[in-house]
């Protein structure tokens, strides 16, 4: 699944170039996760602003209206002056004066919907209940330990579940326990400050490399430009089970934790 480094990469890959164009045509193929929420038709004529963020939501602010793009488990955008004729797995086409921007996605979990604002119920009820975004200026040291003091479940799973800081996937919250020396089945109210503090800049860390290794590909994970990405070539745990360890030599081990393989080294991890 695409997660926070993917999503932003993805951004950053076609944001520019698709800034100030008009949309000329708008296409659906086969159903998404939801209903687009308008007529393709009816965003004809309106421009496109800005392409912002928020957790693993793209957000095509128009000078009427948003589209929020969710890429789901397999989901990536194409953005270029030309696309060819839609294939099979090509479920939305959002053609401008700048070029086509394009969703393919094979499992149809990703999603595009259309609100009248950030303020309307339907965009309430996707980002709402997010956290404060981890690479923001809003990701606060002492609400985050709070935050933990607060939990009485595994940390890993705290961190997955996107509700005190958003997007920290699988793999980078497996990277940045490491990193934090926390083993991820530790209770995360035990967490005291300062390996809070650890977490915190070790969950800066990962994901900002992560942003500028251009995201990791572990199956079909593309930018818009259809450029893959190198992250999980430096990865320090994730899916290294058996592996040495890359900073004291102890094999790795892996477990799951809600459904999720979990890998941590048992000798810089402490409980």
């Amino acid at each position: 699944m695409p997660e926070l480094p993917e999503v932003e990469v993805t951004r950053l890959s076609f944001a520019d170039r698709i800034a100030g164009a008009e949309i000329t045509e708008a296409h659906l193929g086969k159903p998404l996760r939801w209903p687009l929420g308008c007529d393709p038709a009816d965003l004809v004529g309106r421009r496109v602003l800005e392409v912002r963020r928020r957790g693993k939501y793209l957000l095509l602010m128009l000078d009427r209206g948003v589209l929020l793009i969710h890429l789901g488990m397999s989901g990536r955008l194409h953005f270029a002056a030309r696309q060819d004729a839609p294939g099979g797995h090509d479920h939305f086409d959002l053609v401008t004066t700048r070029g086509t921007l394009r969703l393919h996605d094979p499992r149809r979990f990703g999603a595009v919907v259309y609100v009248e604002s950030l303020t309307s119920i339907q965009a309430e009820k996707l980002l709402g209940r997010l956290g404060v975004e981890p690479l923001g200026d809003d990701f606060d040291l002492a609400a985050f330990h709070t935050g933990l003091r607060q939990r009485r479940t595994a940390i890993k799973q705290v961190l997955l579940q996107g509700q005190l800081v958003v997007g920290v996937g699988n793999i980078y919250a497996s990277e940045a326990l490491f990193l934090a020396g926390i083993r991820p089945t530790t209770i995360a109210a035990t967490i005291s400050k300062p390996r809070a503090a650890k977490l915190h800049a070790a969950v800066r860390d990962v994901l900002g490399r992560a942003v500028l290794r251009g995201g990791s590909t572990l199956r079909d994970f593309a930018n818009a430009h259809g450029e893959t990405g190198y992250f999980q070539l430096e990865a320090m745990v994730y899916d290294r089970k058996g592996l040495p360890c890359r900073q004291c030599g102890t094999p790795i081990v892996a477990l799951r934790q809600g459904q999720r393989s979990t890998f941590y080294c048992p000798n810089c991890q402490l409980r």
